[in-house]
């Protein structure tokens, strides 16, 4: 009798909270005119609450799923620096490589033709190579396809400097199917995704296009959301006239990763636990630290993570941010307390400012005060 009337006595206050939780994401989704907003939240290293609010579709009205896929952006670069990672571990590739050798064309910045722009450089963005020719294409940088290629660098020497490039990863990429004699979206998915049992990945054919959450920009002018019809383009074309070890950057390492925002917290704890995620090691803890050690001195970027004391106020935090075709995404994690966050968007009116989309600061600062303070 005492058993029950204690779960009365709790239930209510706990769906109170939850209610009092929600309420609060629902202001901040009004205010910022989100579409729709999928979270998951990591505490005590488990599970812990994840949630879908709003549209899958403003067009068919469909509310957002917890497994809706998103393209996730740039947080999609740790994904390549893991798998580069493992490449390292087998002894395939050094960190110290050449990119030249690598990518088999000059990558060498024509100010300092004698400095040596290695692998290491490229996945902390210090290489001194910027994004002025583009990036969807390795013709940018390659001397043989591009007369304009020395716009590529900057004025610098190699490792030098910083400058956030998405060339960089790309090229990264091509260097994970070069290497492991696999076309990249295929490795990363053997190799990452199926051992963590993941659903997601770089190619769209691959996946099931209806759990695609629509993405859309938000026109200031006219106050309005435009579907970014181009956020889930497959390529077709372009894959059937794949050239392996060059047409890589079809597939976007650099931001080409579609996945559900709880999938990507499970990922996320590969990371929290130094390359471990429950019974699986994905890569070894020496080369997890390595990948969340800051490189650069300006800003505080390893290998495709961050570390950084502004997103959640009092938690120094690791991870990345990613935005492309008017979606934002989140995923922070603190190693040592073993609790992550990770927020994702399919539109929402506020840009991002200072490296983070203020929506999704808000919503994981509401997420961290009433979850896992």
């Amino acid at each position: 009798m005492r058993l029950l009337l204690y779960i009365l006595l709790f239930i209510p206050g706990l769906v109170s909270a939850q209610v009092s939780l929600e309420a609060k994401i629902g202001e901040v989704m009004t205010k910022y005119k989100a579409v729709g907003l999928s979270v998951a939240v990591i505490k005590a290293n488990k599970p812990f609450y994840q949630k879908a609010f709003g549209k899958q579709s403003l067009e068919t009205g469909q509310p957002l799923q917890e497994n809706n896929i998103f393209r996730i952006a740039s947080i999609s670069k740790s994904f390549s620096a893991t798998s580069i990672m493992q490449l390292v571990e087998a002894e395939k590739l050094s960190l110290n490589d050449d990119m030249s050798k690598l990518m088999g064309f000059n990558v060498r910045n024509p100010k300092y033709p004698f400095a040596t722009i290695t692998l290491k450089m490229v996945l902390s963005h210090t290489s001194s190579i910027n994004d002025s020719q583009g990036y969807f294409s390795l013709d940018a940088i390659n001397p043989d396809k591009n007369p304009n290629w020395e716009k590529c660098y900057n004025t610098y020497a190699p490792g030098m400097g910083y400058e956030y490039c998405n060339l960089n990863f790309n090229m990264v990429g091509t260097i994970i199917e070069k290497t492991s004699g696999m076309r990249f979206d295929q490795y990363v998915v053997r190799n990452i995704l199926n051992p963590l049992k993941i659903y997601g990945g770089y190619c769209v054919d691959s996946l099931n296009q209806q759990l695609m959450a629509s993405i859309y920009n938000y026109d200031t002018l006219t106050q309005k959301y435009i579907l970014s019809e181009g956020a889930y383009n497959p390529r077709r074309e372009e894959i059937r006239n794949y050239v392996f070890g060059y047409s890589t950057p079809i597939f976007s390492p650099t931001g080409g990763m579609k996945i559900s925002a709880p999938d990507l917290a499970k990922y996320m704890t590969l990371h929290m636990n130094y390359g471990k995620s429950g019974k699986v090691r994905i890569i070894h803890k020496k080369s997890s630290k390595i990948m969340q050690t800051p490189v650069s001195d300006i800003e505080s970027y390893g290998l495709a993570l961050w570390r950084t004391a502004k997103f959640i106020d009092g938690e120094s935090l690791v991870g990345h941010t990613g935005s492309a075709y008017g979606l934002y995404s989140c995923m922070f994690f603190n190693p040592k307390k073993k609790f992550g966050i990770v927020a994702i968007t399919n539109g929402c009116k506020e840009p991002e400012t200072d490296s983070y989309n203020q929506f999704l600061k808000e919503i994981a600062n509401i997420l961290y005060q009433d979850l896992i303070r």
